[in-house]
């Protein structure tokens, strides 16, 4: 498998993937933070002030080419900053719950809320709402449907996976928190291997947690945490998101190539570019595992 699988050729920092099939244009996309990893400014201004890049892949995801740039996100005056897209199908639509934070603040200062959008095809987008769920910073959403027709939504909110609930993906009600261990974000929700899984990003690797029934949740260990051999892939897997087809998954994700385990510096571009990455996920006796070493063909399919 080819790596890295995708790198941004305009600013270089790709993060916080969603990928989703395309049923316009029958081909996969993936749309992801924009992270401006060749801007020189203050801070993390870097972070701030991204669009959602987008890239396409007509080959079941071996290929992406990059394509552009969302737009027509704004609803008012200025530059804004989009992170970490959720995007799902339902009913004829595409819903994204993407973060929004005011403005393009140079520190983890900013007021995050989440946005809701819908489309028809994934380029024209409809403001629908900002999600009430929290008068607190609010980001990451993850976005599941119950057996019971039910939809579920979990975000970070204080360093920790809480939960909201709909019946229609428009009217969301807070639930509470739902993972509380050690600091964390990104949470991603599949089924697999006969067991519901959510992992969140630890900023050490993904925290693995289990589940039967989507409402406990058990610890069941982390992935991504040791560096791959793979070009671009020799440190922590970041922020991540998981396609399951039949009894395969994989896991895309990002990493910060010129950093190393336990080295955060943001300065200099070197330290800033980050590549998408991609992996298999395998259920060996009821353990989520993933060998990010492994060597395998990613051939995903049309999806209904």
């Amino acid at each position: 498998m080819k790596s890295p699988l995708f790198r941004d050729p305009i600013y270089d920092g790709a993060a916080d993937p969603v990928v989703i099939w395309n049923r316009q244009a029958k081909e996969w996309w993936m749309i992801y933070t924009n992270r401006r990893a060749t801007q020189e400014g203050p801070k993390f201004g870097w972070v701030h002030g991204t669009d959602l890049g987008v890239a396409s892949s007509s080959d079941g995801g071996s290929t992406w080419l990059y394509r552009g740039t969302l737009e027509g996100l704004e609803t008012g005056w200025g530059r804004n900053t989009f992170w970490a897209p959720e995007i799902i199908w339902h009913d004829g639509l595409y819903h994204m719950y993407v973060t929004y934070v005011h403005g393009v603040p140079e520190d983890w200062t900013g007021k995050a809320r989440i946005r809701h959008y819908t489309s028809p095809d994934l380029i024209r987008w409809e403001f629908q709402s900002t999600l009430g769920i929290s008068e607190e910073n609010v980001i990451d959403a993850c976005v599941y449907r119950l057996p019971n027709g039910m939809f579920r939504m979990w975000f970070k909110q204080w360093n920790h996976t809480y939960a909201a609930e709909s019946k229609d993906l428009y009217d969301w009600q807070p639930i509470g928190p739902v993972i509380t261990e050690r600091g964390h974000e990104g949470p991603n929700v599949f089924r697999l291997g006969g067991y519901y899984w959510m992992i969140v990003d630890e900023w050490r690797g993904q925290g693995v947690y289990r589940s039967n029934d989507l409402e406990t949740w058990e610890r069941n260990g982390i992935i991504l945490d040791q560096p791959g051999k793979r070009e671009n892939d020799g440190t922590i897997g970041l922020h991540a998101d998981v396609v399951v087809q039949g009894e395969e998954g994989y896991i895309f994700y990002f990493t910060h190539p010129g950093r190393v385990i336990g080295h955060n510096e943001d300065s200099g571009y070197e330290m800033r570019r980050s590549s998408i990455q991609v992996a298999k996920l395998e259920v060996v006796d009821d353990v989520l595992i993933c060998d990010r070493d492994k060597e395998f063909e990613l051939n995903l399919g049309a999806e209904d």
